[in-house]
């Protein structure tokens, strides 16, 4: 490997790969490292595998920005490149009128959002639709969909190592020395080091850590990463659903609830929850089962509790603590904090899967002043 790179990518989740995919495709000397042995080990591999429509988030966000462009580009990108996805659409159901107060509340924030194709369903809609799922009335979003995220990962890594970039698994980046002309990184605790001239992290759940590293205080920069575990539950007597669902969010609670999803193969799993964990663990507590099937039931009632069995869990690197306001994605070049060419990437949560295509643009255009040097030939 090369001891000098135009940009190092540091994180080889969905976000990372994205982000490494576009930066080789426009400039020579692209370096992407992962502390694992693959890419996606952690956060990106473990999630709904939903591509998001833009719904929820507040009006100004750069979450919502980045999830309209993200799903269109991701829908473009995976139709090229024969990665496995379909728009099975999604219901968000009302129970009771105060639901259904909330949905007409998501509708109006969604297309302040610029997400214009949502539309309102009756219970006899419902019913056709769905058979199982028990609403008086429900909101349905037809983009929503779902993707196959290994496969889409797997063409990222192929198409920024076709593209020249060099990949480097089983790296951990131990010290970052920023100087007057970039970074100089060290790997494995001095395994290997290399300079850098521009440096982005992607880090995930290891993000605020990586900042620490290269000189910022997180907690004054409010980088500070909370872990988030959810779980998911499976059913043996699942019903066969067509669409995703949703409940109506709860305004006083964390999350979008327990939804049921849906995969490529037609297998129903139900999740995630919200559990805020202070370590990394992906065990699923099977004492979580009255939970679920209590906020399940609400919506599919033919669900008996004790088939429902724990299927798995992922941790979300979120920027806000319990009850604290909610967040926007952190993506910043660090120049004003004297660190010029660092871009950071922090609590790159959901939407990420979505957005991903389109953060790897705005990095693009974040470090591209720093990178006229290395432009690529094409």
């Amino acid at each position: 490997m090369k001891d000098c790179f135009s940009a190092t990518v540091i994180g080889a989740g969905v976000v990372g790969l994205a982000v490494g995919e576009r930066l080789a495709l426009d400039y020579r000397d692209v370096l992407l490292l992962e502390r694992h042995e693959s890419c996606g080990r952690e956060t990106s591999s473990r999630n709904s595998e939903v591509i998001h429509a833009g719904i929820y988030y507040p009006t100004g966000f750069v979450k919502a920005a980045l999830c309209l462009e993200g799903k269109r580009l991701l829908y473009e990108a995976c139709a090229e490149w024969g990665v496995p996805h379909r728009r099975v659409g999604k219901m968000i159901v009302a129970g009771g009128d105060e639901d259904g107060q909330e949905l007409h509340r998501l509708c109006t924030q969604a297309e302040r959002n610029g997400v214009m194709d949502l539309h309102f369903l009756t219970p006899r809609k419902i019913r056709r639709l769905e058979p199982d799922v028990k609403a008086r009335e429900a909101l349905f979003s037809p983009s929503t969909g779902i993707v196959d995220s290994h496969r889409f990962m797997q063409a990222l890594l192929s198409r920024l190592q076709t593209a020249g970039a060099t990949v480097a698994f089983r790296s951990n980046v131990t010290a970052v020395r920023p100087d007057e002309d970039g970074f100089d990184v060290e790997i494995n605790d001095g395994e290997y080091r290399f300079r850098t001239k521009a440096l982005v992290n992607s880090a995930g759940l290891a993000s605020d850590r990586l900042a620490s590293m290269a000189g910022i205080d997180v907690d004054a920069a409010g980088y500070r990463l909370k872990y988030c575990k959810g779980s998911y539950f499976s059913a043996s007597s699942a019903p066969h659903l067509k669409h995703l669902v949703y409940p109506a969010p709860d305004r006083g609670k964390e999350g979008l609830g327990i939804h049921a999803t849906v995969d490529l193969a037609g297998r129903v799993r139900f999740g995630p929850d919200v559990e805020y964990v202070d370590r990394i663990d992906y065990t699923v507590d099977e004492r979580r089962r009255d939970h679920f099937h209590e906020a399940v039931r609400r919506y599919l009632p033919g669900i008996p509790v004790e088939d429902l069995q724990p299927d798995m869990c992922g941790i979300r690197p979120k920027l806000q603590g319990p009850g604290e306001a909610y967040r926007d994605f952190v993506i910043r070049e660090e120049s004003d904090r004297g660190l010029p060419g660092l871009v950071n990437l922090v609590g790159i949560e959901s939407p990420g899967l979505t957005a991903s295509l389109a953060i790897g643009r705005r990095v693009a255009a974040l470090v591209e002043p720093f990178l006229d040097a290395f432009r690529a030939k094409v």
